[in-house]
């Protein structure tokens, strides 16, 4: 019996409810753990079959029948080329008539143990308690001499299953993830591993999933770490791969690998929205992307992060200038495109904006000019790119940040007409933030862009903070109400004024209409407006207390 144990962490990007090709990928990285790596144990992310977060396809009468067919499609691999080598898979299993999350364990064409998720999460993003019944075991399975115990993903979170694992006699852990990004996210899992590993004394494999979801994103960095809890490998962020971990049977513990340094915060943020914005379009079939370039910084850094995605010849860029509209606006607009290589076109709205105003004459007929005719620019601009999009099946990015949507500085269809919103979680402050990070790979946002105070350019000399406090101040009191859920007494003692609080907050409330019909995100921060932020539209609720 050899001295050390091969595991491979697959570290992959799913396709969710493509189960039949969920099934061709672990085929092939199995493949390649057995015959380029030597692999013993190939260990996959949570549900791997189905993806995850299915959502309510777990609801469907033919998901039994489909899981049943590809885990024998993998049976079949197993027992024939992939031999002698274990599959560790995430999988919805049906137990007495309800939905297990389970990880299974295939050899040689046999199921050889299981393990039902103990810890379901139901907060934030997680809904599985809509879904699945918990599991109570903790059997531990064995190879090549060495006792092994299953998790999955929450588990890891809790104390109680690894203990339960250790009690049976593991020597060692493998914990199958869906854990989605946001900032810091893979601190909270080195902190919480770390104390799984030295209140038990075993080592932890961690394997998550990569790829974009819908708003979601999966950052991969797999990573091992032994029962000291010293990091022994960690895998890269933000692409697939199957990096090998060896286990020394003698230590009880992991050999040292490599670890990849955890890159800046504004690496990883954008990272993140360049692989939400890829995995969006593509896995949706959209053959490229449009927007609306305004020359100002939102839209400047939706661009570079679309190209970087997609590349430039999936990507037009269109200014849709107005009376109002700067002429530097303009020339860094047409600079930006250059500086990325993408389609840029120009296509004024004057025409369509005065035939409006012609047909509603009446209709104005002895009112004043207020904010109707400003956000008739932004829909005639909306119209302008959800035309382009159905003709040429070009998804629109739109462009708003998380500032702006939390307190509706944006117009229903408008600027918020379009399919995907790639800044929908970036508070504006760290929008200039990733801007300054993303010209230091190569310089595509001009620097006057970063510098001009930010404006709509729906009226004369108009600027953002005619209408909101500082955005310093903004983003501050926003993440306090909702990433903190601080009332708005507490806010104020922080040292906020009372006013600005009171005014703020209210603008949250009362927008919520809005941010239900904005098209989804991707989500960076502990708490996006999207499935983990449900707040009624209609109801009496005041900020206070």
């Amino acid at each position: 019996m050899a001295a050390t144990l091969r595991v491979a962490l697959a570290q992959l990007n799913l396709l969710v409810g493509d189960i039949e090709g969920n099934a061709r990928r672990i085929v092939e990285a199995a493949r390649e753990a057995k015959t380029q790596h030597n692999a013993d144990i190939i260990v996959f992310p949570e549900l791997t079959l189905c993806g995850y977060p299915p959502e309510d396809l777990l609801l469907r009468p033919s998901l039994d029948l489909r899981i049943g067919q590809a885990m024998q499609d993998l049976a079949y691999a197993s027992s024939s080329e992939l031999s002698g080598l274990d599959l560790v898979i995430g999988v919805p299993v049906r137990v007495e008539g309800h939905l297990q999350n389970q990880a299974v364990v295939i050899r040689d064409g046999q199921i050889v143990a299981s393990h039902a998720k103990w810890h379901l999460p139901n907060y934030r993003v997680f809904d599985e308690k809509r879904y699945f019944q918990p599991g109570s075991t903790a059997e531990t399975y064995e190879c090549q001499g060495v006792k092994i115990g299953l998790t999955v993903c929450e588990d890891i979170w809790f104390p109680d299953p690894a203990a339960a694992f250790k009690e049976s006699g593991a020597n060692l852990l493998l914990n199958l993830n869906a854990s989605p990004f946001h900032m810091d996210k893979q601190g909270e899992r080195y902190s919480v591993v770390n104390q799984r590993c030295q209140e038990n004394g075993i080592p932890v494999v961690y394997v998550n999933q990569v790829g974009g979801q819908d708003e979601l994103v999966f950052d991969g960095g797999s990573f091992v770490m032994n029962g000291d809890g010293e990091l022994a490998l960690s895998a890269s962020t933000h692409e697939e791969t199957i990096v090998i971990a060896e286990y020394n049977k003698a230590t009880g513990a992991f050999e040292q690998g490599e670890k990849t340094p955890l890159k800046s915060l504004e690496a990883r943020v954008y990272d993140s929205l360049v692989l939400g914005v890829r995995d969006y379009v593509n896995k949706n079939g959209f053959k490229g992307i449009v927007l609306g370039l305004s020359g100002g910084i939102d839209s400047a850094l939706t661009l570079a992060v679309a190209t970087d995605a997609l590349g430039p010849d999936r990507v037009e860029a269109v200014m849709m200038p107005f009376q109002y509209t700067a002429e530097i606006s303009k020339e860094d607009a047409a600079a930006e495109a250059h500086a990325l290589g993408v389609t840029y076109k120009e296509l004024p709205i004057k025409g369509m904006y005065d035939a409006f105003m012609a047909t509603l004459a009446d209709e104005f007929a002895g009112t004043s000019r207020d904010t109707t005719e400003e956000n008739l620019q932004s829909r005639c601009r909306g119209v302008m790119l959800m035309a382009i999009s159905n003709k040429k099946g070009y998804l629109v990015l739109t462009t708003g940040n998380k500032s702006e949507m939390a307190v509706g500085y944006a117009t229903l269809y408008g600027d918020m007409a379009g399919g995907f919103d790639v800044l929908k979680d970036v508070p504006k402050t760290l929008v200039f933030r990733l801007s300054e990070y993303r010209n230091t790979l190569s310089p595509v946002i001009p620097q006057r862009v970063i510098d001009r105070p930010p404006s709509a350019e729906l009226a004369p000399d108009q600027v953002d903070e005619d209408s909101l406090p500082p955005y310093d101040i903004l983003d501050a009191i926003l993440e306090l109400y909702i990433e903190k859920d601080q009332s708005a007494e507490a806010i104020i003692a922080e040292g906020y004024e009372r006013d600005v609080v009171y005014r703020i907050l209210r603008l949250v409330d009362i927008n919520e209409y809005k941010r239900r019909q904005a098209p989804v995100g991707v989500r960076i921060t502990s708490r996006g407006f999207g499935k983990d932020r449900r707040y009624p539209i209609t109801n009496g609720w005041r900020p206070g207390v």
